[in-house]
């Protein structure tokens, strides 16, 4: 925050905007949090449920990013939820489509773990 310039604001208009920055920089942290949980998840799990779970967070993690940045910066405020929306849409499809394909590999392997997926192949 130190390479902001306060300095030609009036007082309270200097301060709304330090605490609108604090409240962005608080809120980049938690995005950040949510994605590196989610990634972590991805990396380490080993259901197929887990990973999907793990994805749709770092997907709410990017729209969480997205509005929180169109609130601060950005001209015109449907920008940042139009994107929102999309990543809802991405997030609902890739929903549906994994979990048809997990039901999928349950019927024909009898398990959900990730590592199974290999005797898949043709």
């Amino acid at each position: 925050m130190a390479d902001v310039d306060l300095e030609g604001l009036p007082p309270e208009e200097g301060q709304n905007r330090a605490f609108l920055l604090a409240v962005l920089a608080l809120g980049g942290l938690f995005v950040v949090l949510l994605f590196a949980i989610g990634l972590y998840g991805v990396l380490a799990r080993l259901s197929l449920i887990a990973i999907l779970i793990s994805v749709e967070l770092m997907l709410n993690a990017a729209g969480i990013n997205f509005m929180a940045f169109n609130r601060f910066l950005a001209p015109d405020p449907a920008v940042g939820q139009i994107f929102t929306l999309f990543i809802m849409a991405v997030a609902a499809a890739e929903a549906a489509i994994a979990l048809s394909i997990i039901m999928a590999v349950y019927r024909k392997l009898k398990s959900i773990n990730a590592e199974n997926v290999n005797e898949l192949r043709g």
